[in-house]
């Protein structure tokens, strides 16, 4: 009897778990094609934040999001910064685009949370989709880039900006960091495994191309450091001495193919021109008291007598032109309040990071991937406005998501608990 009741639970229960197995591959499904669409960029709204849309109302709709205590500061610093935009935006409702800027930076917000939140129910699986999709949409990217750049088909016109690549993008700086996450993915596979290796290295000297021909100054520093530091965890992270071997002469290899290419593409004229142009760690536009860096120091004590800052996108009002530098651009557009709990966030995003990367759990290669691209684009925010890149927020959504992965994962190894 009890053998006929065992049986007829399992059958009755069989689809339920066809049911399960089937949202489950709709979820991931959907995540990759979100990714995979979001290098195309020229058009607003983008298809990514189309879909996005459809994205975020399946998943409230079939509960496939779960909020946990760990995410609660994330929320918190999120609300506080778009409040502060908000209070910062009231004396310039009449201006469209100063709205517009402030609904799209709590948008982004938003997709953060959304990120945070996606990781606690089947990780492993959803953020595999949303890796395989970013690598496409990373390959695409520097495949426009490059045919733009070349001129190929005649399309120079459309796919690059002041005679640098950008692709699908507005901005060849965008396109630039846009494709250095996916990059560093296709590295890590190349160090770690001996799987379709030769078509992980093509996608990545197709990525590589993109990043490059983006003559982007922070882009080609973004890259460099974002692949030395992924390479230095992943070597600590990998005990194995086969492992280390390989992933030592891959490095070396890498390096030595990576010289050749660059000697190669100097030799075409169009690019040797335009490197000698870029290749300086310091443009005019920099120097001087009304260069880049003497506008962001001279707005500090400016900005210090402003609760409210200047107002979204008023930093051009009082200097020549946008302030280039993410954190006085928080304190400018957001307010004092939208200043603090940006940088708060930023604080603990990186004690999180940090942490991710030292322990032994399911999703360590991801978030050695993850933060070392993250971590450098922190860094990248002293010269560049990062506040409206959507991979940023993408990639920090998925910092504060592996936290309650890691902290289940170590669970059971606290004191008073037992392994059931």
């Amino acid at each position: 009897m009890a053998t006929t009741a065992a049986y007829g639970r399992s059958v009755s229960g069989a689809p339920p778990r066809a049911a399960a197995d089937l949202k489950r591959a709709i979820e991931r499904g959907l995540l990759f094609l979100l990714t995979a669409s979001s290098f195309i960029a020229f058009v607003e709204p983008s298809p990514y934040e189309l879909i996005f849309a459809g994205v975020l109302a399946f998943f409230l709709a079939t509960g496939g999001l779960r909020v946990r205590p760990s995410i609660l500061p994330l929320a918190f610093c999120l609300i506080v910064f778009s409040i502060g935009g908000f209070i910062s935006l009231a004396p310039f409702l009449d201006e469209s685009e100063s709205v517009m800027f402030t609904l799209v930076s709590a948008y982004l917000s938003l997709t953060s949370l959304f990120f945070a939140m996606l990781l606690r129910i089947d990780a492993p699986g959803r953020i595999e989709a949303l890796r395989n999709g970013y690598v496409i949409a990373g390959v695409a990217a520097s495949i426009a880039g490059i045919i733009g750049f070349f001129n190929i088909g005649g399309l120079g016109e459309i796919l690059t900006r002041y005679d640098r690549a950008a692709g699908t993008f507005k901005d060849p700086n965008v396109l630039g960091t846009f494709v250095i996450l996916p990059l560093v993915y296709l590295v890590h596979s190349i160090l770690t495994t001996r799987l379709r290796v030769w078509s992980v290295a093509a996608g990545a000297i197709i990525v590589f191309g993109g990043v490059f021909l983006s003559f982007s100054r922070g882009a080609w520093g973004h890259a460099f450091g974002s692949l030395a530091l992924m390479t230095v965890l992943t070597f600590i992270a990998n005990r194995e001495a086969r492992v280390r071997r390989r992933i030592i002469v891959m490095t070396m290899v890498g390096l030595t193919s990576i010289t050749g290419a660059f000697a190669a593409v100097l030799s075409l004229n169009s690019v040797e021109r335009t490197f000698e142009n870029r290749a300086t760690f310091e443009q005019s536009y920099d120097l001087g008291e009304q260069g880049r860096f003497g506008n962001q120091l001279a707005s500090i004590p400016m900005l210090m007598e402003r609760p409210n800052g200047f107002g979204p996108l008023r930093f051009r009002f009082f200097f020549a032109e946008d302030a280039h530098n993410v954190y006085i651009n928080a304190f400018a557009s957001y307010g004092w309040l939208g200043g603090f709990s940006y940088l708060v966030l930023i604080i603990l995003t990186m004690s999180i990071g940090w942490r991710l990367v030292c322990a032994d759990f399911s999703l360590r290669g991801h978030a050695i991937v993850i933060w070392s691209t993250l971590f450098v684009e922190i860094l990248q925010g002293f010269q560049i406005d990062t506040d409206h890149w959507r991979h940023f927020w993408l990639m920090l959504g998925l910092i504060w998501g592996m936290l309650p992965v890691l902290r289940s994962a170590l669970l059971p190894l606290a004191p008073g608990r037992h392994l059931s």
